[in-house]
């Protein structure tokens, strides 16, 4: 009985492989479009709750905000070049600096026994309890506000590219040893392009991260500036220009994070 029924069960199908691409550059656009119609549209519905909307302003008065921002004197416009200048200038000090240090960590077992707690020490504590002792050091200027968004998107970055160099395939290493390599052949050779994703993600994360400490780094003193804003519209319970800088600090992040994503498929095309 137990092979005819064997014998009468139907071959199973192959499985189907998982498909971890973006899909179609149509149905992935389609699908944005829509997941942002939605949202919007349920953000519309829940604010027609008139208790809801006490401390949450609909679409239509964050566009009101948005018109009437743009016509005083280029306010707002001015507040996302100014917030912009901070974020790019603190995130490109960091980059610039995070690449060495992860790089002698990874490379010298002293150098990362010595930086390595102070790392895990400082990315425990939230940028904005810096606040007090960065104004007191350096005043209420561009400087603290520079200071305050370097700290947060180095330890970040420095972190992230120091694992990628942690995780080098050692079959590699020993390979090179091998066929004669030096130490500089090894270095320039298997370590820098073994990294170099791991930068191009610690740059996303640390731009990222940039973004989250921006409202933190306005705080140390500033009339311009998307958090200097949020934080003034807060102190008169003016929610639509509130929900307008989140707003705009989430699009220029994303519009950003679009733009390293590029630059990683461009210069990564050869893995």
């Amino acid at each position: 009985m137990a092979t005819a029924k064997g014998g009468d069960a139907k071959p199973k199908k192959p499985r189907k492989l998982k498909d971890f691409s973006d899909g179609g550059k149509g149905t992935r656009l389609a699908l944005n479009s829509a997941s942002i119609i939605i949202g919007v549209s349920l953000w519309f519905l829940v604010t027609l709750i008139p208790t809801i909307n006490t401390f949450l302003a609909s679409p239509k008065q964050v566009y009101a905000a948005l018109l009437s921002e743009s016509a005083a004197n280029g306010r707002f416009f001015k507040d996302i070049s100014i917030s912009l200048q901070r974020v790019l200038i603190g995130f490109g000090l960091a980059f610039v600096c995070s690449i060495p240090v992860a790089f002698l960590m990874g490379w010298y077992p002293k150098v990362r026994s010595v930086v390595e707690p102070w790392i895990q020490f400082f990315r425990t504590i939230p940028p904005i309890a810096l606040i007090p002792l960065v104004i007191l050091a350096m005043g209420l200027g561009e400087a603290p506000k520079y200071t305050i968004i370097f700290v947060a998107a180095f330890l970040v970055m420095v972190v992230t590219i120091y694992q990628g160099i942690k995780e080098v395939d050692k079959t590699l290493i020993k390979a090179a040893y091998t066929f004669g390599a030096t130490d500089k052949d090894l270095f320039r050779d298997i370590m820098i392009p073994a990294a170099f994703p791991f930068i191009l993600v610690g740059a996303r994360l640390g731009m990222a991260a940039s973004l989250t400490t921006l409202i933190a780094a306005e705080l140390t003193g500033t009339t311009f500036g998307l958090g200097a804003r949020i934080q003034g519209a807060q102190q008169f319970m003016d929610t639509s220009i509130v929900l307008l800088g989140i707003i705009t600090i989430g699009i220029i992040g994303f519009l950003l994070d679009k733009i390293l994503l590029l630059i990683e498929k461009r210069l990564t095309r050869w893995k």
